[in-house]
């Protein structure tokens, strides 16, 4: 089965960097060509799209983080990266790595990012 788990997420300045990485695993992994994505869910709100990658490199962005954010895949590594900048106080929120087939929708535990003013 699929296994996806995030991680680093943190305290961070506006302004700043940072970089999620989601690793997957088990016997259905990167190997059926799942579009890999990052969600996320704010304090008090639902959760919201934020970047997707085809197995060709296709990225799309929701329209909150174009040009600052960047979504790219290492399916050698089964690994999808969130490179996060010009960080603000409305990027804090529980960051979701997800994978999705025609067969599978698979989600990881999350990962806490906390931008302070």
């Amino acid at each position: 089965q699929v296994q996806l788990v995030e991680s680093g997420g943190g305290l961070v300045q506006a302004g700043g960097s940072l970089r999620l990485s989601c690793v997957a695993s088990g016997s259905r992994s990167f190997a059926s060509s799942p579009v890999m994505g990052w969600y996320r869910q704010p304090p008090g709100k639902q959760r919201e799209f934020v970047a997707s990658i085809t197995r060709d490199g296709s990225a799309n962005y929701s329209d909150s983080v174009k040009g600052r954010f960047t979504i790219t895949r290492d399916d050698a590594k089964n690994t999808v990266y969130l490179q996060m900048n010009s960080l603000n106080p409305d990027d804090t929120a529980v960051y979701y790595c997800n994978a999705k087939t025609i067969f599978y929708n698979a989600w990881g535990q999350g990962t806490q990012v906390t931008v302070s003013s």
